[in-house]
C-alpha cells in the first residue's frame, strides 16, 4: 500500500486542535484554530514523490517567517487542485491565506480555484494569472542566460544545460521552462553550440546525464545547470570521464548559495535568495490579510552571479575540435507541451 500524504503543520505556536482533522471544518474551521496558520501549497518534486532537500530549505525558510509574524504554517503537498490534499485546504479553509509554489505556466489550476474561493493568496513563481494576486519571483531566463554570458567570456564555446526533470518540463514547471529559454535564447544571441538536457532530481541521473553529454558532444567544456539535486552526479561523472575542474571542464549553475558552497570544487552560482524570497512571500500575504483593499504588490528578485572555484579559461582536450555554433539537439523540445 502506498504511503498517504498528509498536511502538516509546522511553528512553535501550534494551537491546541490544530492538526486534527476533526477540529472542525468549513467557517467553523477559519473561526477556530486555522485563523492563525498560513498555508504552504508545495507539490514535492524529487524522486517517488519525496521533497528535496532543496525544497525543504524553503520550507524551513518560510515556517521561519511565518513564526516571526505569529502564524503556524501547514504544508500542502497537493500539485493540482483537485488533488484531495489541496482540496482539504480549500473546503475545510484550513489557513487564513496560502502561498503557491512551484507554479505552473502559462497556467496553474491552484490559482484559479483560490481565485474563485475568494481564497487570499501569493505566489512564489509567476504565472499568466498573476494579475490576479501579490507575487515574488526570480528572473529565471536572465540568470541562466548570464551563466551562459560569463562561460562565454572565459572562451567556452560548446555549452551543454542540465534542467530538471522531463515531468516537470512538461507540466510548465516555471524554472525549468524559462531556464531553458534564457539558455536558448543566450546561445544564438552569441552564436555558441550546446545541447539541453533532462534531469531527474538525483545525483545517479545527474552522473549519467553527464555521461551522456559527452557521447553526444565530446568537445563540450561547460555546464549551465538548474538541478541542484543532480549536481553531486554530474562532479562525480566528469571525474570519472577524467575531467577535472575547472582546469578541463566549467560548471555554473542556479542554485541556492548554500549549497553552491558545499559543493566541490564550489560552484560558480547565480545564487537562489530563498531566505528573501520566503520572507517576501510571508510580508505579502500577511499584507494581504490585514489590508485586504490595498493595491497588489509585485517584487523580482535579482541574483548576482557569485563566481567561485567551479570555472576557468577554457582549455579544449586535445582530441576534440569545437565547431561552428549550433543548436543542435534543441529542436527536440519544440515538441514537448505543458
Amino acid at each position: 500500500m502506498e504511503p498517504q500524504q498528509r498536511d502538516a503543520v509546522t511553528g512553535p505556536g501550534a494551537q491546541a486542535g490544530a492538526t486534527d482533522p476533526q477540529a472542525g471544518t468549513g467557517t467553523a474551521a477559519a473561526e477556530t484554530g486555522w485563523k492563525g496558520t498560513l498555508a504552504l501549497s508545495y507539490p514535492p518534486s524529487g524522486p517517488d514523490g519525496y521533497y528535496t532537500q532543496m525544497q525543504h530549505d524553503f520550507i524551513g525558510e518560510i515556517a521561519v517567517a511565518a513564526a516571526r509574524k505569529g502564524y503556524d504554517l501547514l504544508l500542502s503537498p497537493g500539485n493540482h487542485a483537485d488533488d484531495a490534499s489541496f482540496q482539504r485546504l480549500l473546503g475545510e479553509r484550513r489557513a487564513a491565506g496560502v502561498i503557491i509554489m512551484e507554479t505552473r505556466i502559462p497556467e496553474d489550476d491552484r490559482i484559479e480555484a483560490l481565485t474563485e474561493a475568494g481564497f487570499p493568496f501569493v505566489t512564489i513563481g509567476y504565472t499568466t494569472q498573476s494579475d490576479r494576486s501579490s507575487w515574488v519571483k526570480l528572473d529565471f531566463a536572465a540568470m541562466a542566460g548570464a551563466c551562459v554570458r560569463y562561460l562565454a567570456d572565459l572562451g567556452h564555446r560548446r555549452i551543454a544545460f542540465v534542467n530538471r526533470p522531463e515531468g516537470l518540463f512538461k507540466t510548465g514547471y516555471e524554472s525549468a521552462v524559462l531556464g531553458l529559454e534564457g539558455f536558448t535564447g543566450a546561445l544564438t544571441e552569441l552564436g555558441l553550440g550546446g545541447q539541453a538536457y533532462m534531469c531527474e532530481d538525483d545525483a545517479a541521473s545527474g552522473e549519467a546525464c553527464l555521461e551522456q553529454i559527452l557521447r553526444d558532444d565530446a568537445a563540450t567544456t561547460a555546464i549551465v545547470t538548474m538541478n541542484e539535486a543532480a549536481l553531486g552526479g554530474v562532479y562525480l561523472g566528469l571525474t570519472r570521464a577524467g575531467r577535472a575542474v575547472p582546469r578541463d571542464f566549467s560548471l555554473v549553475g542556479v542554485a541556492a548559495g548554500r549549497w553552491a558552497e558545499q559543493a566541490t570544487p564550489k560552484l560558480t552560482a547565480a545564487d537562489v535568495p530563498a531566505r528573501e524570497q520566503s520572507q517576501v512571500a510571508v510580508d505579502l500575504l500577511v499584507e494581504r490579510l490585514t489590508s485586504p483593499d490595498a493595491p497588489l504588490r509585485r517584487v523580482v528578485l535579482t541574483s548576482l552571479l557569485s563566481v567561485r572555484a567551479s570555472t576557468g579559461p577554457c582549455r579544449p582536450l586535445p582530441e576534440t575540435e569545437p565547431g561552428p555554433g549550433d543548436l543542435r539537439g534543441l529542436e527536440d523540445l519544440g515538441d514537448l507541451e505543458f
